[in-house]
């Protein structure tokens, strides 16, 4: 960062300070926003008086229990091989991980872009080869791009089992639960690169609360967040401000809109730890149910009635509702070596930021506890 920059960020810091005169909490919904606002610190410079809640942005997070047990059923088939990024591994279905089946000799490999489960298809022609592509509308296009290559090169032992969901109805979610208790709300900005402005609108149209979509830099993160403070201060009017210009238009990624709507439709799917939300997932349609794994082996993915270990709070804080530090598990029972929740286990999660970048220091416990 250059001693220009570092002037600028004191000077916005400086403001923010100006326009809070009382407790507002600020929800971040993206996992990444959670690890940023954690890795720059920028808690510890902004005014006491501001706390940041996470909200159900961490894919890997909101993925149900029941998809970890349908991955690990498709291992039980012959011949089936699942593939899987790293972070799904050691996420807990009901009767183990990913990770625990590998250690089994189960044919569990980990890859590192979609490109990686193509080779594999073509490598091991044999086999059958199952993708878990979990994400929202971020990595939702390159899966699109994926199952429309395998499809026009006529692979036939490539399927997919896909948890792909929808920000949107989420934000709608939280919006309505009066728990959350929000006063404004850091828009995820990768997401809007693709879907453009039209999804986070609703917030400030019909929720009445400030948003602003914010990328991942140090100044787009105290930027954005004096804009939100302005807002909540009353000193501009509340709307949707898109801080993120250099990478969000209005309309969107719209190449990459017209791959998802080629490749998907829109479905009901159940969220760990908080149920159902309708409209909320992107399935395969009927030109490409051929790479459905459900569909070819049978399966389906069943909603747990029990999301979490019953110790475990990732469902409250993955709303709003909690810190990772309101836990009295985090960092004593619950750590990145020995997770109870996913929320610890993923490196998107809130309670992994938590943990990594300062712990209980944050200090939103005390105030959570009073408002």
């Amino acid at each position: 960062m250059t001693e220009v920059e570092k002037k600028l960020i004191k000077k916005v810091i400086l403001q923010i300070k100006d326009s809070v005169t009382s407790d507002i909490r600020i929800m971040e919904i993206c996992g990444t926003h959670t690890h940023q606002i954690a890795r720059f610190g920028i808690r510890k410079l902004l005014t006491s008086k501001i706390h940041f809640v996470s909200g159900p942005g961490c894919p890997v997070c909101v993925t149900e229990r029941g998809y970890i047990d349908a991955l690990i059923t498709l291992l039980e088939q012959n011949n089936v091989t699942v593939a899987t990024f790293g972070d799904l591994l050691r996420v807990q279905g009901t009767c183990g991980s990913l990770e625990e089946q590998k250690s089994l000799g189960k044919k569990v490999l980990t890859v590192y872009s979609p490109e990686d489960v193509l080779s594999l298809a073509q490598d091991y022609n044999d086999k059958s080869i199952v993708f878990a592509a979990v994400g929202f509308e971020t990595t939702a296009p390159l899966y699109a791009a994926l199952i429309k290559t395998a499809s026009m090169l006529k692979i036939k032992n490539l399927f997919f089992l896909t948890s792909l969901k929808r920000m949107e109805p989420a934000i709608r979610f939280v919006l309505g639960n009066a728990k959350a208790n929000i006063d404004g709300i850091l828009c995820p900005g990768h997401v809007a690169a693709i879907t453009g402005i039209k999804p986070f609108l609703p917030i400030t149209t019909e929720y009445h609360i400030p948003a602003v979509i914010c990328g991942f830099d140090e100044m787009d993160l105290v930027t954005s967040i004096n804009v939100l403070c302005k807002q909540i201060a009353g000193e501009t009017p509340v709307q949707l401000i898109n801080t993120y210009k250099r990478c969000v238009s209005d309309t969107g990624n719209e190449a990459a809109l017209s791959l998802m709507n080629e490749v998907f439709k829109i479905s009901e799917v159940s969220w760990r730890g908080i149920g159902k939300i309708k409209d909320s997932a992107m399935i395969l349609n009927g030109n490409y149910e051929a790479f459905d794994a459900c569909k070819k082996f049978g399966i389906e993915v069943k909603s747990n009635p029990h999301p979490f270990p019953h110790e475990c709070e990732c469902g409250k804080v993955m709303i709003g509702e909690k810190t990772p530090d309101m836990c009295k598990n985090f960092g004593c029972q619950c750590t990145p070596e020995h997770p109870l929740g996913p929320c610890m286990t993923s490196s998107e999660g809130a309670c992994s930021a938590y943990y990594k970048y300062g712990g209980s220091e944050f200090g939103s416990k005390n105030y959570a506890s009073t408002r």
